[in-house]
């Protein structure tokens, strides 16, 4: 069945005569002082071009801010955001016209009646990076199938907390008749509760593209006939008490507006005392409630509010049945991140039961 969900695609930019081109020999500090001004530059030659324009972004970036502590990076990556949305390449005839440059897929899929485009050099880089996991797909150690991530659909990229509730399934005693999933993503914890004998998820999400991406993944398969989706907000349409409901929400605390995929990332002051008053209605009485979680905020110095120890003290809807906690790995050399907060991160998962 086709669905009508809008999809969240980048939004083509109209072409415009007055954009100064770049190609590589261009005076490098003219051209980021243009940026700075708010003067949109475009990439025409080669793609590499842009690719090397955003390499000295990142150059004259790391000499102008700090970029240790965990706020110095969400502020650096603020800063790189403006400049480099200000790089531009042009789309003609669903192809990109820099010489050497990817063919990105979805480009036909999502402007079929748009020729002649703009859209920002960031941009472009995420679509390539999304068109190859989609069509390559992606292996998840607690899957044995790869997942094949739709455009603009969060999906993990790290396995502790998965390797957790892996763990935690094969442990689960109760009944596997339903089961609801907050915020499905790309699915991988919907994919875990099938694989240990669930037989009905209803899938939630808010991210139109999650939807998208799962109905098209999944098709007319046996798992479209075990998990059903809706998109919406926390439960959505699904009103009917289940005996499992789980939850990997957003880690951090918003500090900014948030749009497309950081909504996966940031929560906002609502989306906690919401969530646990909808799932107080939806919980059967032996039923119990698992909810995915982190350190992050707390060793990051983002916050020192833990939204389920909050809930647990406050609440008084739910009772702890058990937390449990993985270290999280060590970063990879290759990331341009500061890890030094890594080694004292843990994911947790928390399981909670009516009060």
């Amino acid at each position: 069945m086709k669905t009508q969900i809008e999809i969240n695609k980048p939004e083509p930019i109209p072409v415009s005569a007055e954009v100064q081109s770049y190609t590589n020999g261009n005076d490098v500090e003219l051209t980021i002082e243009d940026l700075i001004q708010g003067k949109s530059v475009l990439i025409n030659e080669f793609y590499n071009d842009g690719v090397s324009l955003l390499q000295e972004i990142h150059s004259y970036l790391n000499l102008k801010l700090p970029n240790k502590s965990f706020k110095e990076q969400q502020k650096y990556r603020s800063e790189y955001f403006k400049l480099s949305n200000l790089v531009l390449i042009e789309v003609v005839d669903q192809e990109l016209c820099a010489k050497k440059a990817p063919s990105i897929g979805w480009l036909e899929k999502f402007y079929p009646e748009n020729n002649h485009f703009f859209l920002t050099f960031p941009q472009v880089q995420g679509m390539n990076s999304a068109w190859q996991w989609y069509q390559n797909g992606i292996s998840i150690p607690v899957l044995r199938n790869k997942i094949h991530p739709y455009y603009g659909t969060y999906f993990p990229t790290r396995f502790e907390h998965l390797e957790v509730f892996d763990n935690w399934l094969k442990r689960y005693k109760g009944p596997k008749k339903t089961a609801i999933d907050v915020g499905v993503g790309c699915g991988v914890l919907s994919f875990q509760m099938v694989q240990y004998g669930f037989q009905k998820v209803f899938a939630t999400d808010t991210n139109p593209n999650s939807i998208v991406g799962l109905q098209e993944f999944m098709g007319t398969t046996k798992l479209s006939r075990k998990i059903e989706l809706d998109a919406g907000h926390l439960f959505g349409k699904w009103g009917k008490q289940t005996e499992l409901i789980v939850f990997n929400p957003p880690w951090l605390p918003k500090t900014h507006e948030l749009g497309g995929i950081d909504k996966a990332i940031y929560y906002n002051e609502k989306l906690f005392p919401e969530f646990f008053a909808e799932a107080k209605k939806r919980l059967l009485p032996d039923g119990k409630l698992v909810v995915f979680f982190s350190n992050l905020a707390q060793i990051t110095k983002v916050t020192n509010k833990h939204p389920i120890e909050t809930e647990l003290a406050e609440g008084g809807r739910f009772q702890l049945e058990n937390c449990y906690k993985k270290s999280v790995r060590t970063a990879s050399n290759k990331t341009k991140r500061d890890p030094h907060w890594r080694s004292l991160e843990e994911v947790e998962l928390w399981v909670l039961n009516n009060n």
